[in-house]
């Protein structure tokens, strides 16, 4: 191992790799339920590989990242840092929130937007222990009919539904899977 494991874990061919990680990410987001592999970075642990990859595509000196939980550490945040320059901030100032949904949970102070700026909202990337496309029944924009996305707490994705054009996006991620939850979509328990 590095004596300086920040420096390693970066994308190697950052231009095609964070390419294709973008279009990953915006797929899904565009493509509420679907699952897509995403894959480049190798963050120090706890961070899966997809919420990494997430970070490092998505964030730069400009983008406030909250790390809630077991993903705070300081290894977590010396990569961040280094390979992004993203500042590491509270919860209710954070651009990208990081962490399990029960640690998450525990800071739910997140930014909503407002309605003059909609868009100065938090997203959320949750760390999951699986990633599927059953549970949850999803509708709305991007969706064709319905799709489904197995979410830990439905009622808290309700409300959080409920506040459009306010509220925040939410991306899972699960080893190098990854798929989204716009604030848009309307979701419904069960099938």
């Amino acid at each position: 191992m590095s004596a300086h494991p920040q420096f390693s874990g970066g994308f190697a061919n950052a231009p095609i790799e964070a390419a294709h990680a973008f279009r990953a990410a915006m797929t899904v987001m565009a493509r509420p339920g679907e699952i897509r592999s995403i894959a480049g970075a190798r963050p120090p642990k706890p961070l899966s590989q997809a919420a990494g990859t997430l970070l490092l595509t998505l964030c730069d000196p400009d983008t406030r990242v909250f790390f809630a939980g077991a993903t705070d550490t300081a290894a977590v945040r010396q990569w961040l840092t280094f390979h992004t320059g993203a500042p590491i901030v509270e919860a209710s100032s954070a651009d990208f929130a990081v962490g399990t949904w029960a640690d998450l949970q525990r800071n739910s102070n997140y930014r909503i937007g407002t309605p003059e700026y909609p868009d100065r909202s938090a997203t959320l990337i949750v760390e999951c222990e699986t990633l599927a496309q059953n549970g949850t029944t999803l509708t709305g924009p991007g969706i064709r009919d319905r799709s489904q996305l197995s979410l830990p707490d439905v009622a808290v994705f309700q409300d959080n539904s409920a506040l459009y054009p306010l509220g925040c996006d939410f991306f899972f991620t699960c080893r190098d899977k990854v798929a989204a939850l716009p604030r848009s979509t309307q979701i419904t328990a069960g099938s």
